[in-house]
């Protein structure tokens, strides 16, 4: 079993950045892969980026390639979201996900545990 809490979220200004964090708690985070996925008002929720367990792999959304770095840190059962150069489209609740071991990474239903969510709010 694995708890997850985001944290983080806020607004900021176009161009700006933000760090989001997630704490985990439970036995055995190091053997999950984590992902970050986001959801605006009225739509759906969207696979943003992910880090396998082995941390081996790594994917972004096509949308914040370049712009966001996925990280995590098994010791201190962290995982971290840098988002730079912030766009109005990237407003969003941002939730922080773990799946045991070896899920397809960009898979929203491969994930197992969620956080409650972070609300990101880009606007001038």
């Amino acid at each position: 079993q694995v708890q997850l809490v985001e944290s983080g979220g806020g607004l900021v200004q176009p161009g700006g950045s933000l760090r989001l964090s997630c704490a985990a708690s439970g036995r055995a985070f190091n053997t999950y892969a984590v992902a970050w996925f986001r959801q605006a008002p009225g739509k759906e929720r969207e696979f943003v980026s992910a880090i396998s367990w082995g941390e081996d792999s790594i994917v972004y959304a096509d949308s914040v390639k370049g712009r966001f770095t996925i990280s995590r840190d098994n010791a201190k059962n962290m995982m971290y979201l840098q988002m730079n150069s912030l766009k109005l489209e990237d407003t969003a609740v941002y939730y922080c996900a773990a799946g045991y071991k070896n899920p397809r990474l960009r898979i929203l239903k491969e994930y197992d545990y969620w956080g409650q969510g972070t609300q990101v709010t880009v606007s001038s």
